[in-house]
């Protein structure tokens, strides 16, 4: 049995990219097979899928989630809208001296008032005066990882969201699919890899490390997820065919499992809690294409899940000697599912 301390290692702090580079595409690769390392550049992923394999990418859009604002009574306060409920409401998350109280006006970015409501776990709801993507997207700030330590900018605004992002809601970008532009997409259709496209909006949840020595009490922050009736037939269709499910991204693999636990994947929208640790059986994903993970978090015990806990360790161990830049901006991996024991 796991525990945190499993999935605890030193990373050097120079290894975490603070910048994305100037191409998607040039990013490294660490291709895992087995118990080999084979150092690739991201481009190479041409050469590693087939045709007929599927690559389900998560379609989400970062949202302008961060706001600074002050109360009625003059005091500073931070926002990050957590997830929108509907045209009017958000759940968020409010960083100030004094806790909130409902019915208190906030004022955002010097812009617009919005009003408290009552708490929810660690969020509050928010009401906006008008359209809520509207008024975060005219007014808001792109909430960059709390490891990133530049504020965002322009060239964040464009590169902190995928090529394809469409759905907005995500206070975090699927960072997998950074690492893709649209020539090398136009590589992979032309050899004739298929796309299906899911939605989860990644919440800030995502960076937060696992804070209990035993797994089993670590309550899993929830995301919303949509699953088409197209996606589902793609994949059907896939593996009717022997063709490899690939997961772009730790985000489209959670939508995936949770909305297989029937044993097959299934249609629909919903909230998961879904925690997958090693001894979870994969039911729909064969490959992962992933970015380098926090120390002690759940991403990392999700690979560690997926591709075996030593491989891994090992790999994560060649990552640092050989120099692969880490988190959000960094380099990929490319990962193949464990047999099941």
């Amino acid at each position: 049995m796991y525990t945190l301390s499993d999935f605890d290692f030193v990373l050097p702090q120079d290894l975490i990219a603070q910048l994305p580079l100037a191409q998607r595409s040039a990013s490294r690769l660490l291709h895992v097979a087995g118990d080999q390392m084979i150092d690739r550049a991201f481009a190479d992923i041409v050469d590693l899928l087939n045709p007929g394999d599927l690559l389900v990418f998560n379609d989400t859009r970062v949202l302008k989630a961060r706001f600074f604002g002050v109360k009625e009574t003059g005091g500073k306060v931070e926002v990050l809208v957590e997830r929108v409920i509907d045209a009017r409401h958000v759940h968020a998350q409010i960083r100030a001296s004094k806790s909130p109280v409902a019915g208190m006006k906030i004022r955002l970015a010097d812009a617009f008032d919005v009003i408290v409501g009552e708490r929810a776990g660690e969020f509050y709801e928010l009401e906006f005066p008008d359209d809520v993507f509207e008024l975060i997207e005219a007014h808001g700030r792109l909430p960059l990882p709390p490891y990133i330590e530049h504020a965002a900018d322009a060239f964040d605004e464009t590169r902190y969201q995928t090529v394809y992002a469409k759905t907005p809601g995500a206070v975090a970008a699927p960072t997998a699919g950074l690492h893709f532009d649209q020539a090398l997409l136009d590589t992979l259709k032309a050899r004739g890899v298929q796309f299906a496209y899911v939605t989860l909006h990644v919440g800030a949840g995502t960076f937060q490390p696992v804070r209990t020595e035993n797994l089993a009490e670590h309550a899993m922050h929830s995301e919303w997820y949509t699953i088409s009736q197209q996606a589902v037939d793609a994949v059907q269709a896939t593996q009717a065919a022997g063709g490899n499910i690939v997961a772009v991204g730790t985000t489209s693999m959670r939508a995936l499992e949770s909305a297989s636990q029937s044993g097959v994947l299934e249609a629909g929208s919903a909230d998961t809690r879904l925690f997958i640790t090693p001894g979870y059986t994969f039911k729909t994903v064969t490959r992962l294409i992933t970015n380098f993970h926090l120390p002690k978090s759940t991403l990392l015990m999700l690979v560690s899940a997926f591709a075996g806990y030593d491989a891994i360790r090992a790999a994560y161990q060649h990552a640092i000697t050989q120099r692969y830049r880490f988190f959000s901006y960094g380099d990929a991996m490319f990962l193949t599912r464990m047999p099941p024991c």
